[in-house]
């Protein structure tokens, strides 16, 4: 490593950081990656991915009072891409746990709603994903 004019380590990537372990973004990054993999392997008895699971609760909380819901709506609450939730959305249509219709107000936008298999599939994860967020997070902040 050579030393810059301002005496700042230069190094071949420019990071101040020694390593990536190093890089709270880095740590972040792998500590999701480890909490959406454990959390795919519990949900997975119940046929569903974290990202599914999170569009069957957004999905659930948004219409919980009986208002219509749009994947746009979704896309923006949740801060995932558009392109993503539509793919997520059309699985779950095709499984059966999501329906799906025009809105009649706007028929560029699709309304979006849980089904009776997608209300009973939530119920059914909801506790295992909160247990485990309870587990996992808790052994982070310790």
């Amino acid at each position: 490593m050579s030393v810059s004019k301002d005496g700042v380590e230069e190094n071949w990537s420019g990071s101040a950081f020694a390593g990536p372990s190093d890089s709270p973004g880095f740590r972040l990054w792998r500590d999701f990656l480890d909490w959406q993999r454990q959390l795919n392997v519990r949900l997975k008895p119940l046929g569903l991915t974290q990202p599914q699971f999170a569009i069957l609760a957004v999905s659930g909380w948004l219409t919980r009072e009986g208002e219509q819901v749009t994947q746009h709506g979704i896309a923006s609450f949740t801060g995932m891409d558009r392109m993503h939730i539509s793919q997520i959305i059309s699985r779950l249509g095709k499984d059966g746990l999501i329906e799906k219709q025009v809105n009649p107000q706007d028929h560029r936008a699709n309304l979006v709603s849980l089904s009776e298999e997608g209300h009973r599939r939530l119920r059914a994860a909801m506790p295992i994903v909160e247990g485990f967020d309870r587990e996992f997070f808790l052994t982070r902040n310790t």
